[in-house]
């Protein structure tokens, strides 16, 4: 390569196979390889980074090379990808039935890596079909009321277009991720907004896998006004990475009132004069949500600490 010949741009990887990377800029897709020193630095780009690139102008048949991965803001295991922006949680309503608890689990776990979460409650027409039109509406409005309320986006989803559309219009620019436990319709869901993906719907497989790490590779597709992994993400939740002391910084309606809690290092479970608990007595704090808390709570506070074992 001459220098003359070289110009650098920015972009964002989309697709990862076998070593090379897909980067995305100015509305055209680059095939790239990181520079060597990555190897060095034990550093390797994800899909989902935004990333430096040289072009060789000479030679546009040869492969562009990443030369800078730009910081991270969040990144996930499962799936494998960086700078996340939403997330889809995909919760049905029935079979398996609605858990308020389950449903807190993955907001927290969403909310640790600064991620917005929209909430997708799937099979309505199932739930319509097992106890009736007026139980069904009444029990998403109880749903509707408590997340709302705190800031999550709510949307009812079940097997017409129209609905599935409306998920689709809703995506503004950025990275949005699918998750949920299994045989929500994850999987379902993201084949029929994203035909061309060919995506696998055995979910059976997917809590099979649970917890171990899969060889498959996660694609960025563009999708509205932003970009969607073709990957759903994790079904078991896991809090190895919160302190406790971090835990009600995950619950927006916490974080609002926390600063008029007495103390500053306020837990929010025994400490007198706590705004927490004062919200939660007159109803402006869900009495669910914050049992959630306090259960999370305790799970972090049991956990066996992890030792970093360094060879001598």
């Amino acid at each position: 390569m001459t220098t003359h010949s070289i110009k650098q741009q920015t972009g964002m990887i989309y697709q990862s196979i076998s070593g090379f990377y897909y980067v995305w800029s100015e509305g055209k897709s680059y095939t790239t390889k990181p520079r060597g020193n990555f190897r060095h630095q034990k550093t390797k780009p994800l899909v989902g980074d935004q990333v430096l690139f040289e072009i060789d102008l000479a030679n546009e048949a040869s492969d562009s090379r990443i030369i800078e991965i730009e910081e991270r803001k969040n990144q996930l295991v499962r799936p494998n990808i960086a700078n996340v922006d939403y997330a889809f949680v995909v919760m049905s309503l029935v079979e398996p039935n609605f858990s308020y608890n389950l449903l807190d689990y993955f907001l927290v776990s969403v909310e640790h890596h600064h991620i917005q979460s929209i909430i997708l409650l799937t099979k309505y027409d199932l739930l319509v079909e097992e106890k009736g039109d007026e139980h069904a509406q009444a029990f998403v409005e109880e749903i509707r009321a408590i997340y709302q309320k705190i800031g999550y986006e709510v949307i009812v989803i079940d097997d017409t277009e129209a609905k599935i559309q409306a998920v689709i219009d809703s995506i503004k620019e950025g990275v949005y991720v699918v998750m949920g436990q299994s045989g929500v319709g994850k999987s379902t869901l993201l084949n029929r907004m994203l035909p061309g993906a060919d995506i696998e719907t055995a979910e059976i497989s997917d809590s099979l896998n649970r917890g171990r790490h899969t060889t498959r590779e996660v694609t960025l597709y563009p999708l509205g006004e932003g970009f969607i992994a073709d990957t759903p993400g994790f079904s078991a939740i896991e809090f190895e990475n919160i302190e406790k002391e971090e835990l009600a910084e995950c619950f927006p309606e916490m974080r609002a009132v926390s600063h008029l809690c007495k103390f500053r290092s306020c837990q929010h479970l025994n400490e007198p004069q706590c705004a927490v608990k004062e919200a939660v007595s007159d109803g402006t704090i869900s009495s669910i949500r914050y049992q959630n808390y306090e259960q999370i709570y305790e799970k972090i506070a049991q956990r066996k600490p992890v030792y970093n074992r360094k060879n001598n």
